[in-house]
């Protein structure tokens, strides 16, 4: 009984980093978004593809995550509880955020929101991966790329990063001091924040609902 109380406590406790690492996620990319100095690789092309289509970034989000995840089938990659997650809350919590923090003004506050935004990332990226339920769409074409082609993983991310600032802007997304900033700090804020967050290992005999996420994997929105 000891041990299957201390499991179910393991699982819950991974189940509540998962979600509030995924919602904090979408909260600070949209702080990002209202900071206007410029945003992350993956939503630049989302909010160029927004000001394209007129959907929300959220939606727009929503739409390419499950996108991508097709892409998933012929590289043979498995999604777990996190890699649906990802598609369905995400999107939700940026939009939600949008909804209520206005743009800002001054570059003050501006910078505030962008500097906000980039720890609050880094944070949420701790949270998510640290639950251990399986990597985000994107971060699973990565590794997927990587394992079929024999490219290392820091080749793959960055041939894909350009490709994704580089349409975004053209088709109309923020880039600027706040994308070269993120891009330099995000992973040393991934890599603290992992240690912070870590989830103890299960006691014996516990149950494990999800499998191992991919080593170097970082989660992007």
């Amino acid at each position: 009984m000891a041990r299957s109380a201390l499991g179910e406590r393991h699982v819950v406790r991974r189940l509540f980093q998962l979600y509030a690492g995924l919602a904090l996620y979408g909260a600070s990319s949209a702080l990002l978004v209202r900071s206007g100095l410029g945003l992350e690789p993956w939503n630049v092309l989302h909010q160029g593809l927004s000001e394209r289509t007129g959907l929300s970034m959220g939606v727009v989000l929503t739409a390419v995550g499950a996108a991508v995840l097709l892409l998933w089938i012929p590289l043979r990659q498995r999604p777990g509880l996190g890699t649906v997650s990802n598609v369905l809350v995400i999107g939700v919590a940026m939009d939600a955020t949008l909804a209520v923090v206005p743009d800002a003004r001054g570059m003050a506050v501006r910078v505030a929101l962008m500097a906000s935004g980039i720890v609050l990332n880094g944070a949420a990226t701790g949270l998510y991966i640290a639950a251990r339920f399986g990597p985000g769409p994107r971060d699973g074409l990565m590794t997927g790329l990587h394992r079929r082609t024999g490219v290392s993983v820091r080749l793959v991310r960055t041939a894909i990063e350009i490709t994704l600032v580089v349409t975004g802007f053209v088709l109309g997304g923020t880039v600027g001091v706040g994308t070269l900033l993120y891009a330099v700090a995000i992973g040393p804020l991934a890599q603290l924040f992992l240690r912070v967050f870590a989830v103890p290992a299960p006691a014996e005999g516990s149950t494990v609902v999800a499998g191992r996420t991919p080593r170097r994997a970082i989660l992007r929105s």
